[in-house]
């Protein structure tokens, strides 16, 4: 196999594995709330559907210029989750301590386009693994 394959199966395996993790994280942090546990799953859920399309429609720095303006803890769970992986990503760019949104309208054009292939190849992921994991009727919504 050449060796761009296995770089990339690597990447994607680290996308995947990532994705589980966090995903998993969220459903132990929202099942200990007895109350409001099964809602705020199934709103982690959707959310993960629709912010690829949000972030194809308005752009990365916009949608989670939106994420970061929610209060609600899914909202917050998955601008925190992102901002994990790219720190991961680009330590150099994402780890400096700053507000997520600050960096990413600061890239370059091309930095900002690769980040927002990067974040959309998550988000499948996390997609996955919500609808796999998570309780919740999968028509609540944002």
């Amino acid at each position: 196999m050449p060796e761009g394959c296995t770089v990339l199966k690597d990447i994607e395996r680290s996308r995947a594995q990532f994705a589980y993790e966090k995903v998993n994280e969220a459903k132990e942090e929202f099942a200990a709330d007895k109350k409001d546990g099964v809602k705020k799953q199934s709103k982690y859920k959707s959310l993960a559907r629709k912010i690829p399309m949000l972030i194809k429609t308005n752009g990365l720095g916009a949608t989670f210029a939106f994420i970061s303006a929610k209060k609600e803890r899914p909202h917050q769970l998955l601008y925190e989750q992102v901002g994990q992986w790219l720190k991961g990503y680009d330590g150099q760019t994402f780890g400096k301590n700053e507000d997520l949104v600050k960096v990413l309208v600061s890239l370059s054009s091309p930095e900002y386009r690769a980040v927002t292939g990067g974040v959309l190849a998550l988000f499948g992921w996390l997609r996955r693994f919500a609808e796999g994991l998570l309780e919740g009727d999968e028509t609540d919504g944002d």
